[in-house]
């Protein structure tokens, strides 16, 4: 069983990433903010994270910068899942380490659920 932690602060989007990953057997669990996500992923080891930008308390760019500043979490795959759709964004998540980059009104829920279990059956496609 996949474990995977989403950081995310819609509420309404976060229930149903969690239903659609544990019908799909993963364990997850959910981060409602940036500041609690360190602790959360320090604490669980998810195989991925599943990392919005815009969050309350700490933006995901320093969530994603914490984790890989982590001498314990640095290699852990992150997928940004963002509204944030510029170019800058983009790059700027890819350069600190991001695997992947879905802007949330290009990429149905079903789309980021295949990418995420395709990540973790084949992640050497990523490198």
């Amino acid at each position: 069983m996949h474990k995977i932690v989403i950081v995310e602060d819609e509420e309404a989007l976060a229930r149903v990433l969690k239903e659609k990953f544990e019908s799909e057997e993963f364990e997850v669990e959910l981060a409602m903010d940036g500041k609690v996500a360190l602790p959360i992923i320090q604490k669980m080891r998810p195989d991925l994270v599943l990392l919005d930008l815009m969050l309350p308390k700490r933006d995901g760019i320093d969530v994603l910068k914490d984790i890989k500043a982590d001498r314990d979490l640095e290699s852990l795959p992150v997928i940004v899942l963002s509204n944030l759709d510029g170019d800058e964004d983009i790059k700027q998540a890819i350069s600190l380490g991001a695997k992947d980059y879905f802007v949330k009104s290009q990429h149905p829920i079903k789309e980021v659920v295949e990418k995420v279990k395709d990540f973790l059956i084949n992640p050497q496609q990523y490198k």
